[in-house]
């Protein structure tokens, strides 16, 4: 028995991998150098409205124009107050979109595609586009759980390693009732502040009801209104 255990011990020192070793870039020859997860020009940040700090591993080894767009959105201050408009349990968040319906995006030029060799695990987080491969722009999802059937059809840019707990936490729907919100964006490398949670609405007080001659109903009754159709993109078929 005794050598048996040896094998098995050697083969758990050889197998195991520490929590923290698993973020750690690794260079494979004929492929350009991931950044460190340490670089913080390759760090996007999230504040989240439900409670705490994303803070997403940005790949522009893999996905150079994604990164560089997403970027220059953050830093114009795009993404402040975004909501995300599609999130499916066991699946994915997708956010990004100014309208809110799947199909917005910002001004600028669509991005062209950029499948690479990552794969969508939890974590990772890609491009959402529609059925144009290089329809990518602003928008973009989360995967909760492995979703390898759009490997290679979806470009992969970067993967969150802090805070996955305030992903799992985003409210579901399409769109969710409550939807959460993205409070404000950074890059790491422009010396954010702290997290600061979004401010509380301020309590709204109601007066007495008036009605107004010969009616019997109340002045100012809201009218149910009736949503607009809305159209996701393939992102999260």
């Amino acid at each position: 028995m005794r050598p048996f255990a040896r094998l098995f011990a050697f083969l758990m020192c050889l197998f195991a991998v520490p929590a923290f070793a698993q973020t750690l870039p690794v260079e494979v020859a004929g492929r350009a150098a991931p950044p460190l997860t340490t670089d913080k020009e390759n760090l996007w940040l999230l504040d989240l409205s439900d409670g705490g700090r994303v803070t997403i591993w940005l790949r522009p080894d893999v996905a150079p124009k994604m990164v560089e767009r997403v970027k220059l959105l953050t830093r114009q201050g795009f993404y402040n107050g975004l909501a995300f408009h599609r999130v499916i349990d066991g699946f994915m968040a997708q956010g990004g979109d100014p309208k809110g319906d799947g199909t917005g995006g910002s001004t600028l030029p669509n991005v062209a595609a950029e499948f690479n060799y990552l794969p969508h695990v939890r974590g990772v987080v890609s491009a959402a586009r529609a059925d144009d491969e290089n329809s990518a722009n602003s928008q973009f999802f989360i995967v909760f759980q492995p979703r390898l059937n759009l490997d290679k059809k979806y470009t992969v840019f970067g993967r969150v390693i802090e805070g996955m707990q305030y992903v799992d936490a985003i409210e579901r729907g399409e769109p969710p009732t409550d939807p959460t919100k993205v409070i404000r964006a950074y890059i790491a490398a422009d010396n954010p502040p702290p997290y600061t949670p979004a401010a509380a609405p301020a309590p709204v007080t109601l007066g007495a009801p008036v009605t107004l001659p010969g009616s019997s109903s109340p002045a100012g009754k809201a009218v149910p209104k009736r949503a607009s159709a809305t159209r996701a993109p393939a992102a999260a078929k």
